[in-house]
This record gives structure tokens, sequence and C-alpha cells, in this order.
């Protein structure tokens, strides 16, 4: 089986704003059309698709590396649009997204599309004059000079011209009233859900600690702030602080979600506060209140887990490679006592200890995935690819770009992953209702594929719910991913149900992660094989699951679905549950091997893929935990 393929052919930065003119392609700013309310549904029927972390030319690192797609290009292309790349490709969706969030940094932002509107005379700078035209010149030079601008504000060294303050609130009020009109546009409650977001993009000493910001609002609560810049802070409280006020003053809802906690050397999920002491209670229920979810899944490596931490999974090594070796801009490498810090699954048996000593758990969170495309472009699929940059576009050279020219372990193209979405079990496709769901956690991480993963908690499920209407029963007698479960007695039990893409590949088999802290106070983690495919072939070996086997053709970049399962369902007891345990569960669902898009692009342009490129790999879900507490 192969799909379709569907295409022919920052941290430390001053807050600036929108370009003087609009990338080609945009219609004037008009105020969206009214529309019919739209039913809420009694409990969530099936999950819905998105992104929530897309940037267009306006982040000043995507305009540099040749993104000139606007944010109506962005939007019209995830709603299932036709548009011309930022390289002359047409790319389109095989099928549209249920909802977008355009997230361009808030540090820096249009600063590049600004410059490279301006006329070189308008300019008395020299080095301002240059920038300009070296972003009016080829690829590499836009790119260099990009990175060089970067490094300019990093050091406090930019032309303060570029940074006046009135240059720049005119620029910022200018972009995000742009951006606010284009998301009103395309926004189509019950068809479309665009949301009014940004990038909070803090890097301490090159360690990645980045959010992005969700509105829950419209444009009108919307217009009332800019986007926060991370420039001149230490950590993510004055953005908290910024997300009080708004909602404060405007009555609205923001919340936040951290993402790359792999790129943070340590610092994402760390076990102080900023004064470096012990996270206290009311730190910890800050965090818990404004960053409900985090993003596990994307272009940058997989957050889950890792086999320095996890040493007895065997499938905790996804999307590590060159990713696990420095934060984003390899200015620091990576110490093994790092790992703790960023990954997500440690961070949830970090939080059992922080709420066993303060009561209150910081690290009590829901798991989405997302792409991070510098694009424009909203692509997850592996053979529908179209980079992390715009540079990165389909070419042969690609899987060979060195990703940190100059530095010895620099990553290379083809370690990037292809994927990552977020799936919403919404009771509606509106803003208010996705916003809902990510509140109460009751969303789930794909690495690209669109399978739909149930997932129940209770006390006395058993295996006759199936019978009839099990949703609807579980939902009365239990809690769905994201909730708490009262202690009870006996054992707790678990639904999860997972159905296959049903334009991708079969599904290997469910396994529940169990995560708690034992009776010496020491954090523990076991992962369960709950249900898989073939089960009369099929037998746990030494508590180790016997292959499910491999279809893939690297000659066609294809496989079959000749193995595997189009579903697989089943209710399980924990049988190692001590009573009054406090714990979490989460279930990760698995693909059958299906080729990954260096494979794809190997077969396009008929090249030989470097050695060391990982070909093909299991793709994967993450649904959110259920804690007993």
């Amino acid at each position: 089986m192969k799909k379709s393929l569907l295409f022919s052919g920052s941290a430390g930065l001053a807050l600036a704003a929108l370009a003087l003119t609009m990338p080609r392609g945009d219609a004037p700013a008009q105020a969206a059309e009214p529309v019919d309310a739209v039913a809420a549904s009694a409990y969530p029927e099936r999950p819905l698709f998105g992104d929530t972390h897309l940037h267009t030319t306006n982040s000043f690192d995507a305009f540099g590396a040749g993104n000139r797609l606007s944010p109506n290009e962005a939007l019209r292309f995830a709603r299932g649009e036709e548009v011309m790349s930022s390289s002359g490709i047409p790319a389109k969706l095989s099928r549209p997204l249920d909802f977008l969030v355009i997230a361009d940094h808030s540090d820096a932002i249009g600063v590049t599309t600004d410059l490279y509107n301006t006329a070189e005379a308008d300019l008395a700078d020299p080095v301002l004059k240059r920038w300009r035209n070296m972003l009016h010149g080829d690829r590499k030079e836009a790119y260099a000079v990009t990175r060089e601008i970067i490094a300019s504000f990093q050091s406090g060294k930019i032309p303060q011209d570029l940074i006046r303050p009135d240059r720049i609130a005119a620029m910022t009020r200018r972009i995000w009233d742009a951006q606010i009109d284009s998301v009103e546009r395309y926004n189509e409650p019950g068809k479309f859900t665009a949301l009014h977001g940004f990038e909070f993009s803090l890097q301490i000493k090159g360690n990645s600690i980045h959010r992005n910001v969700i509105f829950r609002d419209g444009a009108d609560k919307a217009r009332t702030v800019l986007p926060f810049p991370s420039q001149g802070t230490k950590g993510p409280e004055p953005l908290w602080s910024f997300m009080e006020a708004y909602e404060k003053a405007s009555g609205g809802r923001m919340l936040a979600i951290p993402h790359n906690a792999n790129l943070s050397n340590g610092i994402a999920f760390a076990l102080t506060g900023p004064d470096g002491g012990p996270l206290t209670a009311e730190q910890a229920r800050r965090r818990a209140a404004r960053e409900p979810v985090v993003e596990v899944t994307q272009f940058k490596g997989d957050s889950e887990s890792h086999p320095y931490l996890s040493r007895n999974d065997e499938f905790a090594d996804y999307g590590d490679a060159g990713w696990e070796n420095g934060n984003a801009p390899l200015s620091q490498l990576k110490k093994p006592d790092m790992f703790g810090g960023e990954y997500a699954r440690e961070a949830l048996k970090r939080g059992l200890l922080i709420e066993a000593r303060t009561g209150v758990n910081p690290f009590a969170f829901g798991m989405i995935g997302s792409t991070d495309t510098h694009t424009g472009l909203a692509t997850a699929d592996e053979d529908n690819f179209f980079g992390k940059f715009s540079n990165d576009e389909p070419n042969p050279d690609r899987i060979n770009t060195i990703i940190n020219p100059g530095i010895a372990e620099s990553r290379i193209g083809h370690q990037y992953l292809a994927g990552g979405l977020a799936a919403v079990w919404a009771t509606a496709n509106t803003r208010e209702a996705i916003f809902d769901a990510m509140m109460r956690r009751e969303v789930y991480a794909t690495t690209g594929p669109r399978m739909a993963v149930r997932m129940f908690g209770g006390w006395n499920f058993a295996a006759s719910i199936f019978a009839g209407d099990w949703v609807k029963t579980a939902y009365a007698k239990g809690v769905p991913m994201g909730g708490n479960l009262a202690l009870g007695k006996g054992a707790p039990s678990f639904i999860v149900q997972a159905q296959k893409d049903p334009m991708g590949a079969n599904l290997d088999r469910v396994q529940i992660v169990k995560g708690w802290v034992d009776a010496k106070g020491a954090p523990q983690e076991k992962i369960y094989d709950v249900v898989w495919s073939a089960p009369k072939q099929r037998r746990l070996v030494k508590g180790k699951l016997t292959p499910v086997g491999d279809t893939v053709n690297l000659a066609t970049a294809s496989y079959t679905n000749s193995i595997g399962a189009p579903e697989l369902r089943t209710v399980w007891r924990d049988p190692d549950y001590k009573t009054g345990q406090k714990a979490f569960y989460y279930a990760r669902v698995l693909e059958i091997p299906t080729p990954r898009w260096t494979a794809y692009d190997a077969v396009r342009f008929k090249m030989k893929p470097p050695a060391g490129a990982k070909l093909k790999d299991q793709e994967r879900a993450y649904t959110s935990p259920i804690w007993v507490r």
C-alpha cells in the first residue's frame, strides 16, 4: 500500500512586526461573515485533527529560509486547498485538517519581512542595507543573513534603527491585526476552526523552553493584547502573568503548550523553581493551571521517552537520532543527567514526586503532537513532507543538508521527523470546544497518522461493555483520557480502542504505560502489551511480544496491510496494582512498519540514501494519561 504523492515536482529577540506589504496571494482583510451556531454533541463523537504550531513568512527564521506564504495561504492549505509553495511546488493535503493555530514567533515577528520590503534608499545604516540586499539574494544568502541577524540580537549588537520603540510598536500592531483578520476570515465553526495564537520562544543559553499560546476567544478580545515577547524574561513565569492579566482584563481565556522539551538540556521539567530552590505548591499550581498540554512529538524529535530513561522499553528511541546530543543550536552538548528534565514520561513521574511533597502536581499534562513547520504548510504525512524550512522543501539534497553548519556534532537533514498532529476529543469543531478539550486534557498525540484512539479508566469495567453503547457507558462510569480517577476498590481497569488511519497502515499493538512512586519514594514505570494483532500467532516471550513483521519495500517506498489489524480494543485491569497506590496510565498505539519520508525521497529523486539515514519506522500515538489519585 502506498499513499499518492501530493506534490509534483529565537530567543532573545526584540518584539517586532509585520511586513510593510503583504506577501503575494492575499486578499484585502475583511470582517468575518456571521455563521450559524454549531450544536455540540453530548460527548465527543470523533477526534479532530489539527496543528497548533505553524509558522508563516512573519516568523523571522521562516522568512530567512525562503518562506513567502502568509497566514492566509497557510489557512487555505490547512482547509484542503492547493497552494504554491515558496519554492514553486504545488502543494495540497490528501484531506483537510480540522483546525489550525498560526503560531509565529512573538519575538522579531515580521522583522525580516519588513526589512526585505524596505527600499534600500530608505536605509541609512550600512549594516541594514547589507542585510536587506542579502535577503534579496539567493536562498543561501538569505538564510546566512538570517542567522547573522539572530546572532546580533543575542549579542545585543543589533542596529538600533531596526528596533526603535516607535517602529516596533507600529509594526507589531500592524502584523497582529493582519493575522487576526486572516484567522477570522477562514474560521468556519463546524467545518474548520482557526484559532488565534503565537509562540513565546524563550531560550536560556540556547536551551529551549518555548511555549505556543492559544486563545479561546475571537478577534474582539485577541486585539486587546499584542503577542508577548520572550526578550528580557528568564523563565515562563512572566508569560503566565501576561496570560493572567489578559484573562482578568478581557474575560477571555488562554493556555500555553510547551514544546521541544528534548532540546532544553534538562530545564523543561525541572524539579526546581525559578529561584533554584525546590518547586513550591504555588509554583506547581500555577504551571498546572496555565499549561494543561505538552507537545511531545514534532519535526525536531520526539519527547515521549528515551532509552537512557526507559531501558526496558524497546520502542523508546523513536525520533531521537540527532536530537539527543544537545540543545537546539548545539551551543551546549547533552549530559546524561539532563535527560530526566526533557521527556514527558519522566516528567509525569516527577509530577508524582512533587505532588507527594507539596500536594500539587505541576506536570499533570495531556499530550499532543504538532509540526513546527516553518514553510506555512502543515504537512505531517511521510509521503507529503515539505520540510522544516522552505529551503528543505522537496529536493534531492535535503536528506544531506547540514542543519548546524560549522559544528562537529551537527544534525543532518534526514534526522528531521515528518510528523506531529494534535488529536482532540471535542464536542464540536469550534474554538471554544477545542480549547475546552485541551483544558480537560482529552487529547492525544500522533506522529502523523490519523488513527482514532479512545481511553477510559474506571473500577468495574468488563469486556461485556462493548455489547452496547460502550462510549456512553464509559463516560458515565469512568473518566476519559486526561481525567482523574478517584481511589476505589480493587484494581483500576481501562478501556482502550484504536482504529487505524483510514488512509494509512494497520496497527501492530496497543500498550499501556504505567508510572508510580514505590514505597521507598522512588519513581517507577512499566510497559504492558495489552492487545495486539494476530493474537493466535504472536505471543509474549520473556515479557516481550513477538514482532508484527515488516512488509516495507524500500525499492518502491511502499508497504502492504497484509499484517496488523485495522482495529484493536480491550478492557485491561492492572495486575500489579497495590491498594491505595497513586499512579498514571497512558496508552501508546503502534502501527506496523512503514516507509519514512527519506525512503519516499530516495525513490522520487532516484538517489541512494546516505549511510545512517533511517528509512522506515513504526509510527504511533500517545494518549493523555489517566491519573489514579
